[in-house]
């Protein structure tokens, strides 16, 4: 087996992940002391309730319960929302209950987390539903050997914030949309400065496929002639790199389902309809990560 660079001895996973994100929300906002919490007389219990002023789809339960209860293990959160369905606006998100320093000094990193992870399942959510009506007329008003086509479906990219990748991913997947590469430990993505410093298309697909690294295996192009080079080369995922809707429609055609096609690249909710009409199998968006508006939640104690 050819020898690898690594630099880490793990890959780490969700759960990991997430305890680090607590861990290293707390740390940066709270330090050696709340100096503010102390203004409370201790012990004091208290109830406090999460408002969301917006339309939203929930997400981040668990950082937001883990935030409160690394403070204190003993405050207890009732969701009154599932993860994943969608919220009205200016309803209880949630209740709270235990010692007030601990929900107040807990307050902000856990609603910056769950502002954060509900405005990415948001958008991906709206994103994933104008692909699925689109594929869906396709599939209605196409002849029948087009039928038994699966549906396009929505990805996210490497676009994430920071330290943050596991969870903006979670976020994704609660919204209805997928996963592309988790990491760069997760599949081999071919672009342009790859294919280029590798030496041509075919030669650095030989390259990836003598990894044997047991990992999906995309390449990108840029036009329908790298494509057919692609092809040639037995490419069986392939990224349409800022192709117009008109050369994607060629890209199937030319690729007549020998390989998986996905587009990416500048693409929004105003495109999105027409590319996902084309019959290309994917559509990754990047800026379902990196692009946030954060969903407006409010804290406040009522007993």
């Amino acid at each position: 087996m050819p020898q690898f660079y690594s630099m880490f001895t793990f890959n780490e996973t969700l759960e990991q992940a997430r305890e680090r994100n607590i861990r290293d929300a707390l740390l940066e906002d709270v330090g050696i002391c709340d100096w503010t919490a102390q203004l409370i007389p201790s012990p004091q219990t208290a109830t406090a309730r999460v408002l969301v002023r917006e339309a939203a789809v929930l997400c981040g339960c668990d950082w937001f319960t883990g935030c409160m209860q690394a403070v204190n293990p003993a405050v207890q959160v009732q969701w009154h929302y599932s993860e994943g369905q969608l919220m009205q606006p200016n309803t209880d998100v949630c209740h709270i209950q235990g010692d007030a320093r601990a929900i107040l000094t807990a307050e902000r990193s856990a609603l910056n987390f769950l502002q954060l992870l509900s405005a990415t399942a948001t958008i991906t959510r709206r994103h994933a539903d104008v692909v699925a009506q689109a594929t869906s007329t396709s599939h209605t008003n196409a002849n029948s050997e087009d039928n038994g086509k699966a549906s396009c479906i929505v990805l996210d990219t490497r676009k994430t914030i920071p330290g943050l990748r596991q969870a903006q991913k979670y976020a994704v997947r609660t919204g209805g949309g997928h996963n592309q590469r988790m990491a760069l430990w997760h599949g081999i993505l071919i672009k342009e400065n790859h294919i280029a410093a590798a030496g041509g298309i075919a030669q650095a697909l030989a390259r990836a496929r003598a990894l044997h690294a047991d990992v999906a295996i995309q390449i990108e192009v840029e036009n329908l002639e790298q494509l057919e080079l692609a092809l040639q080369a037995g490419a069986n995922s392939i990224l349409l790199d800022n192709f117009t809707p008109a050369a994607m429609r060629q890209a199937v055609t030319q690729t007549a389902g020998r390989a998986l096609l996905e587009a990416s690249g500048g693409l929004d909710l105003t495109t999105l309809r027409e590319v996902a009409a084309t019959g290309v199998d994917r559509i990754s968006i990047g800026k379902l990560t990196k692009d946030v508006l954060a969903v407006d939640y409010s804290l406040r104690l009522i007993g």
